[in-house]
C-alpha cells in the first residue's frame, strides 16, 4: 500500500483563540479526514502573543507582517504557541481525530537558523532577532512516521537550530517550507480574509507570481498578506502542487479548499505556467 499523500493547512491564530472558530475549524478538519485525506496542520497564534507580551510589558514590533523577536519576547510566543497547541489537539480529539502536538523541536521537524536582516518593501534593514527561517537540515521523518500511521500532525510554528536553540518562524512561511518537504498534495491557508483581494476588494480567483508582485508594488497587499504571498511564492517553487488562501471561518470553504472544491471566496495560487491551462 502506498503512503498516503497529505495536505497541510495553515490556521492562523485567530481562527484558534476563539471557541466559536476553533469549533468551526475542527469540525471542518474532521469532515475532511473522515473523507480519507490525510492531514498535517501547522497553526501560529498571532494576537494571544500580543496579548501576553503586553501583560508582560514587552513592546510588539513587527515588520511587513514578521515580528521581531528579542530573547524576551521569543520566551512568551514559545510559551503561547505551546498552550494553543495543546487547546487545538483537545479539540480535535473531542471529534475523532488523532492529533499529536508538535513544535519544529520535535524529530527536529522544523530546522531553521538565523533570518538574515529583512529587506523591508521600502527598502530599509531591519534585523529580526531570533526570527529563523526553514533550512534543509535533515528530514521530517517523525511527520511522515506519524500521517502513515492515521495520525495528525498538529505543529507549532517554532523552528530549531543547529546548536538546539530556537527560533520563532512565520508560520505561513514553515507550513510552505514542511509542505514542499513532505511533497504535500496542497497547502491551505486559512485566516479571517476571503483569499487575496485586488483593488477594489474583490477576491482574486487565481493568481501567480508576476500578480503577486504588482499587488505588493501596488500597495494593495497588506504587511500581513505579503509575508503570506511570499511564502506561498516559496512552496511553488519547491514543487507544491497549488496553494489555496481562503477564509477559515467558513467551515464549508475550508473544507472545500482542502478537498480540491474550490469556493468562490478563496485564491488559488498556481506557478506561472499552470494559470494559462
Amino acid at each position: 500500500m502506498s503512503a498516503p499523500v497529505p495536505i497541510v493547512v495553515k490556521l492562523g491564530g485567530e481562527l484558534v483563540e476563539n471557541p466559536e472558530r476553533l469549533n468551526t475549524v475542527v469540525v471542518a478538519m474532521a469532515r475532511v479526514a473522515k473523507q480519507g485525506q490525510a492531514l498535517v496542520i501547522v497553526h501560529g497564534a498571532g494576537k494571544e502573543i500580543d496579548a501576553a507580551l503586553s501583560a508582560a510589558g514587552i513592546d510588539r514590533r513587527q515588520v511587513d507582517g514578521l515580528r521581531i523577536t528579542d530573547d524576551r519576547t521569543l520566551d512568551v510566543v514559545v510559551a503561547v504557541l505551546g498552550a494553543v497547541n495543546t487547546r487545538l489537539v483537545a479539540a480535535l480529539a473531542a471529534e475523532g481525530l488523532a492529533a499529536v502536538g508538535l513544535t519544529g523541536a520535535d524529530g527536529r521537524c522544523g530546522p531553521a537558523e538565523q533570518a538574515p536582516p529583512h529587506r523591508t518593501v521600502d527598502g530599509r534593514l531591519v534585523d529580526l532577532g531570533r526570527v529563523g527561517i526553514p533550512s534543509e537540515q535533515g528530514e521530517p521523518r517523525l511527520v511522515s512516521v506519524l500521517v502513515e500511521n492515521a495520525f495528525v500532525p498538529v505543529i507549532a510554528c517554532i523552528g530549531i537550530g543547529s546548536d538546539g536553540g530556537l527560533f520563532n518562524v512565520n508560520a505561513d512561511t514553515f507550513a510552505a517550507h514542511l509542505s514542499a518537504r513532505i511533497k504535500a498534495r496542497r497547502l491551505v491557508i486559512a485566516g479571517t480574509t476571503p483569499g487575496v483581494l485586488d483593488e477594489a476588494g474583490a477576491t482574486i480567483s487565481t493568481i501567480d507570481a508576476p500578480a503577486v508582485a504588482r499587488l505588493i508594488q501596488a500597495g494593495t497587499a497588506t504587511s500581513g498578506m505579503i509575508a503570506k504571498l511570499r511564502a506561498c511564492e516559496a512552496a511553488l517553487a519547491r514543487g507544491a502542487g497549488d496553494v489555496v488562501i481562503v477564509d477559515g471561518r467558513d467551515g464549508r470553504a475550508l473544507e472545500g479548499a482542502a478537498l480540491g472544491a474550490i469556493p468562490e471566496t478563496a485564491t488559488r495560487m498556481v506557478a506561472f505556467e499552470q494559470i494559462r491551462t
